[in-house]
C-alpha cells in the first residue's frame, strides 16, 4: 500500500532535482573516449535490440549511459558529428533525450491531502465520485488530463456555463488561472512522483460557472446569475457543494446584501456553500461577503511552514482574514492548508502564471499559490468526501461535523494558540469528520438559526461575540478567548486533538435579531442603539436604522461595484 502520509515541500524538491540535474550534467559532459572534448546531448537510441543499439553507439563513438532493455534502447552522450552519422542508419531511430527528461521532470507531491487526512479516506475508496462540486470563479482549462480523468479511470463529467456572457454562451475557458486552480486542488487526479495524488476528491464531478474575467473582477450580478444557474440545475447535475473563493467588503447587515441573499437560498435548496475567509487580515473583523454569513462554511488559511511532515512548526497564516462579523458571529469556522499550495495552471495561456512565472514548476503545469482560496478550495473537496461517505447529511450536518472533528491549534501548555476569531475550530481533518463515532448524531452547527425565516425577513440573527473597552473581543455566556493583537505568527504552534469547545459549540448558536428584543446575558439588540454599557461594537460603527456610519460613509443598498476572487498574496 502507498503511505499516503508522505509530503515533502515543494522548494526542497526542486532544489533536490536542481542538485540532481547538475549531478548528472557534470557526469553526462565528460567526454567519451573518442569525443575529446567536443560537446555532447544525451538521446535515446533505439534499434531491433538493446544489444544492436549499443553496437551502433559504440561504432560512431558514442558513449551509452545506461541501457533501456523495456524498448530495445540505450541513453547515450553522441556529439553532433556522432548523432548525423547514427541519424542516417535505417536500422536505428533516435529520440532527443532531453525533451523526455523535461516531460517527466519533477512533480511534487500535493501536500494538502496528506495533512488533512484526505488519503487515508482514499484508501477506503472515498474519493468524491458520488458528488458534484460547483465552482463558481473563473472557469476551468480543463485540458490537463488531471481534470479530464477521475483516479479511477474514465472522462470526469466537467459542466461549463458563463454568467459573465448572461449564461448564453461565450468562452469559458478561464483566461486568468484563479479558477483552473481552485478545481484542480478539489479534484485533479494529477500523481505525484510519489504517487501521491494531487486532488482532494480526485473523482468529484466538477460545474465550472465562470462570473470572473481574465483580471479577476466580476460584479454581484455576475455571481449571482451564476448561483441562480445552479440553483436551478443542481438536480440535474446533483450539485451538492458550491465553492466561492472570492470576497467582497461587507456593506450592510448580511440579510441585506443580495449576494448573501442568493448564497442562503443555496444553503436553503441543501447544497454546501464554502467560502473562502478573505485575504486581508489579520486584524478583527476582516470577513468580507459571502463569508460573513452564518449560512456557510468560512475557511481560513494555515502554513506548514514548508515542512508538512513537521506539525511542530504549523502557523496560521499571516494574511488570513478573522472575525468577528458585524452581526457577532465566530469567522472562520476552520482553517485548512493555504499557504503554497499546488495545482494546475496553464502557464502559456493564464493571466496569473504570466504576471508571476516564478511560482510555476517544469513542466508549465503545476502552480504554487497562497490565499485563503485555497483553503476554501481544500475544504471543497473535504465536503465532496464526507458526502460520498454520508449522503444523507443536510448543510448544517455536514458544518457541525467539519467543525466538531477540526483539531485547534494549542501551546506548549496546552492553551489555545489562536482565537475562535482566528482559527474557528482549528484544522480541518476529513478523515476524523468521517469516522469519528462521536459524530454520527450532528447536531452542533447553527443551533437556533432558521435560514427560511431569516431570507423571508420575518427574522434575523446575531452570535455571541461582543466588544471590551480595551478593544479585545470575547463571547457572550461562556467562558471565551479574548482576541488581543499580541499573537506572534511566527511561532510555530502544534494543531492537535483534546480540547474541548464549552458547551457543544454554543458559539455557533444564533440569537434572534430583532427590534426590541433582549438577547443573551441582556444585551439589547435594537435599531438606534449601540451595544450596552457604551462599547461600540467596533471602532467608528455604530448601529442604527440597519446601516452603518463608517469613515463618514453610508452603508447602503448599493452592490453595483465590481468585487473580485481572494486577492494575490506572497507564498507562505
Amino acid at each position: 500500500m502507498i503511505d499516503k502520509a508522505r509530503s515533502f515541500p515543494l522548494t526542497l524538491l526542486l532544489a533536490g532535482a536542481v542538485a540532481i540535474a547538475a549531478a548528472m550534467l557534470a557526469f553526462n559532459a565528460r567526454p567519451g573516449k573518442h569525443a575529446a572534448a567536443e560537446a555532447t546531448t544525451s538521446y535515446i537510441v533505439q534499434a531491433d535490440s538493446a544489444l544492436l543499439a549499443r553496437e551502433a553507439v559504440d561504432a560512431v563513438g558514442g558513449r551509452v549511459t545506461g541501457e533501456l532493455g523495456i524498448i530495445r534502447s540505450q541513453a547515450a552522450l553522441l556529439t553532433d558529428e556522432q548523432y548525423r552519422e547514427l541519424k542516417n542508419d535505417a536500422a536505428v531511430t533516435l529520440y532527443d533525450n532531453a525533451s523526455v527528461q523535461t516531460a517527466g521532470a519533477g512533480v511534487p507531491d500535493g501536500y494538502a491531502a496528506a495533512l488533512t487526512g484526505a488519503y487515508q479516506l482514499h484508501d477506503e475508496g472515498v474519493t468524491g465520485a458520488s458528488v458534484t462540486v460547483a465552482v463558481l470563479d473563473s472557469g476551468i482549462w480543463s485540458n490537463d488530463a488531471g481534470m479530464k480523468y477521475k483516479l479511477a479511470g474514465g472522462v470526469r463529467t466537467i459542466v461549463k456555463q458563463d454568467a459573465v456572457a448572461g449564461m448564453s454562451g461565450g468562452k469559458t475557458d478561464d483566461l486568468l488561472g484563479h479558477g483552473t486552480h481552485i478545481a484542480s486542488i478539489i479534484a485533479s487526479s494529477r500523481i505525484s512522483d510519489s504517487d501521491d495524488v494531487h486532488g482532494i476528491a480526485p473523482d468529484a464531478s466538477l460545474v465550472s460557472v465562470k462570473a470572473f474575467n481574465a483580471a479577476g473582477f466580476g460584479s454581484y450580478a455576475t455571481v449571482i446569475s451564476g448561483l441562480d444557474w445552479i440553483l436551478a440545475n443542481k438536480d440535474v447535475h446533483d450539485i451538492r457543494v458550491v465553492n466561492m473563493s472570492f470576497s467582497a467588503t461587507a456593506r450592510s447587515h448580511y440579510w441585506d446584501d443580495p449576494l448573501n441573499q442568493a448564497v442562503m437560498a443555496a444553503w436553503q435548496a441543501g447544497i454546501v456553500v464554502v467560502a473562502s475567509a478573505g485575504n486581508n487580515g489579520p486584524d478583527a473583523m476582516t470577513i468580507g461577503v459571502p463569508g460573513n454569513l452564518p449560512y456557510v462554511i468560512t475557511v481560513g488559511a494555515m502554513t506548514d511552514n514548508y515542512t508538512p511532515q513537521d506539525g511542530s512548526d504549523d502557523v496560521l497564516a499571516s494574511f488570513s482574514a478573522a472575525g468577528p462579523t458585524h452581526e457577532g458571529f465566530v469567522k472562520p469556522e476552520i482553517v485548512a492548508p493555504g499557504g503554497h499550495i499546488i495545482g494546475l495552471m496553464e502557464h502559456k495561456k493564464q493571466s496569473i502564471p504570466k504576471e508571476h512565472p516564478e511560482f510555476g514548476t517544469e513542466d508549465n503545469r503545476l502552480y504554487l499559490m497562497s490565499g485563503t482560496s485555497q483553503s476554501a478550495a481544500v475544504v471543497s473537496g473535504i465536503v465532496a468526501l464526507l458526502l460520498d461517505a454520508q449522503p444523507g447529511l443536510n448543510p448544517d450536518q455536514v458544518k457541525c461535523k467539519l467543525m466538531a472533528s477540526a483539531q485547534p491549534a494549542v501551546d506548549g501548555n496546552g492553551d489555545l494558540a489562536y482565537s475562535v476569531f482566528q482559527q474557528g475550530a482549528g484544522m480541518v481533518n476529513a478523515y476524523r469528520a468521517v469516522h469519528s463515532m462521536e459524530l454520527q448524531i450532528p447536531d452542533c452547527a447553527n443551533r437556533g438559526l432558521d435560514v427560511s425565516a431569516d431570507l423571508a425577513g420575518d427574522l434575523h440573527f446575531g452570535g455571541r461575540a461582543n466588544k471590551n473597552p480595551d478593544g479585545s473581543y470575547y463571547l457572550m455566556g461562556m467562558d471565551g478567548y479574548m482576541w488581543t493583537d499580541g499573537y506572534m505568527w511566527t511561532n510555530g504552534y502544534v494543531w492537535t486533538d483534546g480540547f474541548m469547545w464549552t458547551d457543544g459549540f454554543m458559539w455557533t448558536d444564533g440569537y434572534l435579531w430583532t427590534d426590541g428584543t433582549v438577547g443573551a446575558n441582556g444585551y439589547l439588540w435594537t435599531d438606534g442603539f449601540i451595544w450596552t454599557d457604551g462599547y461600540l461594537w467596533t471602532d467608528g460603527f455604530v448601529w442604527t436604522d440597519a446601516y452603518l456610519w463608517s469613515n463618514g460613509y453610508l452603508w447602503s443598498n448599493t452592490y453595483s461595484e465590481t468585487m473580485s476572487v481572494s486577492g494575490y498574496v506572497p507564498q507562505e
